[in-house]
């Protein structure tokens, strides 16, 4: 078959989806870059905000509008809302996520075991850009109650996956050319509490790292009661990236009370502390929620004044998203729209601020760069955006295609237009 593939929301989809298609690849099928070519379209969705949803049923609708010879629909806002996909014109079909990893084999009815036995080659997705880092799938679920959060309902408890089984996965990424791996997850921090025997996080970073043919490994998003400090001895590792993204959600603690969240914000600004005394330089970026029912002007002028203290090096911006099924849907004193997007604007400003406060240490030094993409001028030179492993993104001009491949460069000073450095190519490669 002829096999098209789209995804919504977080690095976990893109990681599921391009896992799918490693295996449908395996069994000997092709993956094409537009549903119009497809005898079946796959469009693994998201709930996580009412514009993911909407974007889900949108990309949902292309597929079957472009002539996909059948349409599935699988992912948290098909798991949530299973009638709906359905009654969605040209959706043949419907996979929840706890039957996910046995869709290739409903698909093309084969055993499962057959299919959980490949040999899988990572190979990016057509239409994508050719990915240098490659998300590799260590867990699903969260067991967080966070009330404005859907994930726990539409993932239910934290699930990981072996050590076996995530290494199979970054051989594979590295087979298929990936020098950098991301290890991502709904509660990556929670990997590990539910096997026997019990493992923590640390265990499988440092599983990861025995293997001499990762280049670099990057951790997504964490909690902040999820990271132990003891686990800041890993970093003595050059390739585990100076970066760390751990969600904040509001910087006043009544807030983060109503939220659920179990942490108080001195307790975060004590493990940033911690973090950064061990790792100079590291990049510490987080997520931030505007106008949570009954914020008032002042307690959001506290997260405002708490961001900032942080100095973080880069963050999100999320407008509070009202999701039926969530503790915070029934919550009173809703936020005017208006007035959270306008929360929402000053705290991206905010973070445009700090990340380039933090950019602007790293000018006049020398770092090492994975150039994720390239493109040829006409004098034969080659524009090259690339990131460090602390995050930064750095533009550069070249004399030869150096995609996919690590070299230095001097960081020379911000890009004029992007949130990003110029960086100067050293004649030695490193």
């Amino acid at each position: 078959m002829r096999i098209f593939f789209d995804t919504v929301g977080c690095r976990l989809n893109q990681s599921e989806i391009e896992r799918l298609a490693n295996g449908f690849r395996a069994l000997g099928h092709e993956i094409v870059g537009d549903p119009g070519d497809a005898d079946l379209a796959v469009v693994n969705t998201c709930a996580v905000t009412v514009k993911a949803a909407a974007d889900s049923r949108k990309k949902l609708r292309r597929a079957a509008r472009k002539g996909a010879g059948e349409v599935i629909a699988t992912g948290c806002w098909a798991t949530l809302y299973p009638e709906q996909a359905c009654e969605l014109e040209g959706v043949t079909g419907v996979v929840l996520n706890d039957e996910k990893e046995s869709l290739i084999s409903k698909v093309l009815h084969i055993p499962q075991e057959d299919v959980s036995a490949l040999t899988l080659v990572r190979e990016p997705l057509p239409g994508d850009r050719a990915r240098t880092r490659a998300f590799v799938k260590v867990q699903a679920g969260c067991d967080n109650h966070c009330t404005y959060c859907l994930t726990r309902v539409a993932r239910g408890k934290s699930q990981s996956r072996t050590v076996r089984e995530i290494k199979r996965d970054v051989q594979a990424a590295i087979a298929g050319g990936a020098r950098e791996i991301v290890l991502t997850g709904v509660q990556l921090g929670a990997w590990g509490r539910d096997l026997t025997p019990l493992q923590r996080l640390d265990d499988l970073i440092a599983g990861v790292l025995s293997m001499r043919e990762v280049g670099r490994l990057r951790l997504s998003s964490i909690e902040p009661w999820d990271f132990d400090p003891v686990y800041l001895g890993l970093w003595e590792d050059a390739r585990l990236c100076r970066h760390l993204h751990i969600p904040l959600q509001s910087g006043n603690d009544r807030i983060l009370k109503k939220m659920g969240r179990p942490i108080r914000r001195e307790a975060f600004a004590e493990l940033t502390q911690k973090i950064r005394e061990v790792i100079p330089g590291i990049a510490l970026t987080t997520d931030v929620i505007a106008g949570f029912p009954s914020e008032t002007e002042d307690e959001f002028g506290t997260t405002l004044e708490f961001v900032k203290r942080m100095k973080f090096a880069g963050g999100h911006a999320f407008t509070y998203s009202p999701r039926p099924g969530t503790a915070a849907y029934e919550m009173n004193d809703k936020v005017p729209v208006q007035q959270a997007k306008a929360r929402n604007a000053k705290l991206r400003k905010l973070f445009n601020e700090a990340g380039r406060n933090y950019r602007a240490q790293f000018i006049g030094k020398r770092i090492s760069v994975l150039w994720e993409s390239s493109a040829m001028n006409r004098d034969g030179t080659w524009n090259l955006s690339g990131l460090t492993d602390n995050y930064i993104r750095v533009f550069a001009t070249g004399r030869s295609d150096l995609w996919n491949e690590f070299t230095t460069v001097d960081l020379e000073g911000h890009h004029p237009s992007r949130q990003a450095l110029i960086g100067i190519l050293k004649p030695d490669r490193s």
